[in-house]
């Protein structure tokens, strides 16, 4: 009775290590760039601030879109 009990345990664990071995692991993600050093702009219309790379600048002020720069030199609203 333990030569059986040994045989089987013999057996899953050399299957448990082919796979284990057959499989490649899986690559660690690279860590992400960090993008914490972009100036950022604040936009003149919301509020909100993004990055200067994306902001649209007119006359000394910036906006986050085309619709809220246009939506500031429209008169009246404001």
């Amino acid at each position: 009775m333990f030569r059986l009990l040994f045989w089987i345990v013999v057996i899953f664990a050399a299957i448990w290590l082919w796979r284990r071995f057959k499989t490649p692991s899986k690559p660690r993600p690279e860590p992400r760039q960090q993008d914490d050093n972009k100036p950022m702009v604040r936009c003149a219309q919301c509020g909100v601030h993004v990055p200067r790379s994306h902001a649209l600048s007119q006359d000394n002020r910036w906006y986050c879109s085309r619709a809220h720069l246009e939506q500031d030199q429209s008169p009246g609203e404001r």
